[in-house]
């Protein structure tokens, strides 16, 4: 993720209904610790049988969102449901069960938000993470620090928060960081160490039944498509990347990107240019604040 935010020092979550304690707790029951908690390189057999599963879904029964989807992002202040779109990608903790089936009564699927790259100190799990399992801090993002990827413990609370989607009933998740090789995380992190982790999370979402996207990682693109089901894209206009994501649509799998910059916002010209861009390219482009708060929203998909 390009951008988190933060207000006076601290996480501004969103003002919706929360996570309870016992839904964490329920988790926490259903999937077993791991055995060894140390950080280890997974074997090249476990990263084959990974591959193996992923690769063999004949039978897919989760949610697989179109090509030129529409959808809405927020993850901050009382969501608004009232948009007329497919998906709605909405933070995981902060969400109530409740308010997730509401928004799929009406029609649309939800996908639900976490960090699958990062420690964040306010998340109700965060005790679980072994000091071990931290490294550098996100720049400019307080409170947050890369995790090692090659981590069992990272990784059994990675499939927690799985669990923890399916039980809200989630349609899919969007797991957030998923390029920390490409930082400065404070490990040695190398590209197939990312691969070996993305295919994992994108597994064991599948084995959930759940839908997932991969998270900006565009020099992965092409290693990595076959195993998820849409993109999560930021900024790929305004940086002149999204020739990079092409692969998701020719594999007839949606690319959802946003754009911050305030040139789209606030020239018309400019934004009718990115928009035709976008149609042409057959991508769900949003334009929205930084902090996505719903703040204001502009869509180049039309009608909506």
């Amino acid at each position: 993720m390009r951008f988190k935010y933060f207000l006076l020092g601290m996480p501004v979550l969103a003002a919706i209904s929360f996570t309870s304690c016992q839904e964490i707790s329920n988790v926490d029951e259903q999937t077993p610790d791991a055995t060894d908690s140390s950080n280890q390189q997974p074997s090249n057999d476990q990263e084959e049988s990974s591959n193996e599963q992923d690769n063999s879904s004949n039978n897919q029964s989760w949610y697989q969102p179109t090509v030129g989807v529409k959808w809405q992002w927020q993850l901050q202040q009382t969501l608004n449901t009232s948009y007329n779109v497919d998906i709605y990608d909405i933070d995981l903790f902060d969400t109530s069960k409740e308010t997730i089936a509401t928004l799929q009564s009406t029609g649309k699927k939800v996908i639900c938000y976490f960090s699958a790259g990062s420690y964040e100190e306010w998340r109700d799990d965060a005790n679980q993470f072994n000091a071990a399992d931290k490294g550098a801090k996100l720049d400019d993002w307080e409170g947050e620090r890369w995790l090692d990827i090659r981590s069992s413990n990272v990784r059994t609370i990675m499939t927690k928060r799985l669990d923890l989607a399916k039980i809200k009933g989630c349609d899919g998740v969007e797991p957030d960081n998923m390029d920390g090789y490409q930082n400065n995380p404070g490990f040695n992190l190398t590209a197939n160490d990312q691969l070996d982790y993305n295919r994992f999370i994108a597994t064991e979402a599948h084995q959930r039944n759940l839908s997932v996207g991969l998270k900006n990682d565009l020099d992965q693109v092409a290693q990595l498509v076959s195993h998820f089901d849409f993109s999560v894209n930021e900024q790929c206009f305004e940086y002149d990347e999204c020739d990079l994501l092409k692969p998701f649509i020719d594999a007839g799998k949606p690319v959802l990107n946003a754009e911050y910059n305030s040139k789209y916002r606030n020239n018309t010209t400019t934004r009718n240019d990115l928009c035709t861009q976008s149609v042409n390219m057959q991508f769900s482009t949003l334009i929205l604040p930084l902090a996505l708060d719903d703040s204001y929203r502009d869509s180049c998909l039309t009608p909506e």
